[in-house]
């Protein structure tokens, strides 16, 4: 399986697409109906995602993390964030998140580069 996510992470890096921030908040629209950001964002059905990159998996107090995501040990840095995005049953496998993911790298790429400007 950490097979799986280093050559996930390596695509990632060699694909190298640049993203844009209104078209990734115009795909968030997507992941809204679980995840809230913004300033009076907090944890719902999934947890908020603000200022998610550079934070530990499962470290917000609002919301009630799988066994899996606690485990984890990872840290949402953008490599890390686009394996999840890609594939998330595969990253952490046994995750509660409800979701396939995003075959599109542009798309991938439009998300992160949203992701970045939420503080």
């Amino acid at each position: 399986m950490r097979a799986y996510l280093l050559l996930a992470l390596l695509i990632g890096v060699q694909a190298g697409a640049t993203g844009d921030p209104k078209a990734g908040e115009l795909l968030f629209k997507r992941c809204a109906s679980c995840h809230q950001v913004g300033p009076y964002a907090q944890g719902g059905f999934g947890p908020q995602l603000n200022a998610i990159i550079g934070r530990h998996a499962a470290s917000t107090t609002d919301y009630k993390y799988s066994e899996a995501m606690k485990k984890s040990g990872l840290v949402w840095d953008e490599k890390t964030l686009a394996a999840f995005l890609r594939a998330p049953h595969d990253v952490v496998p046994g995750t509660s998140m409800r979701f396939w993911g995003i075959k599109d790298e542009q798309q991938v790429a439009d998300l992160l580069s949203y992701m970045r400007t939420l503080k």
